[in-house]
């Protein structure tokens, strides 16, 4: 009979130190950037994951307008939304998406890799995408997270 004295470390909220990293999206495919941005908000990468707690990092996605959708995706894919009324349902291209929101496309892509709860509501709120190559948390000191 073996006795163990240590235990499988849970972290705690107020133990979280989170950081700040920005991801250049130029010429990167959709789908492999958001799974790996999904793991990087919900704290997998850490060796302390807790799934029940909001460990992930800031991430800040840059040139979201240079994103790669494979395949063929780009005539295919469509993105719906209902209003909730009656013949509300409202259909957009991912080719005019990508034209008017590329934003919306990597939030969207990521949204819908996290846990559907209010903790996945949370940790969506740490993700920043923006369509150009500039952003305003400069003062957070983001540093470069490379993909390949």
């Amino acid at each position: 009979m073996a006795i163990f004295t240590s235990q499988t470390p849970m972290l705690k909220k107020e133990e979280v130190k989170r950081q700040w990293y920005v991801i250049d999206a130029k010429g990167k495919v959709l789908g492999r950037l958001a799974s790996l941005i999904a793991q990087r908000l919900r704290g997998k990468h850490r060796p302390d994951f807790t799934p029940n707690v909001d460990a992930g990092d800031f991430i800040v996605v840059i040139n979201a307008e240079h994103i790669r959708l494979t395949g063929r995706k780009l005539d295919q894919k469509i993105y719906w939304r209902h209003s909730g009324y009656m013949g509300g349902l409202k259909l957009t291209p991912a080719k005019k998406m990508l034209e008017s929101k590329p934003e919306e496309v990597i939030r969207l892509a990521v949204k819908r890799m996290l846990p559907k709860n209010r903790l996945g509501r949370k940790m969506l709120k740490k993700l920043k995408v923006y369509r150009g190559p500039k952003h305003p948390h400069q003062a957070q000191n983001p540093k470069p997270l490379e993909i390949d």
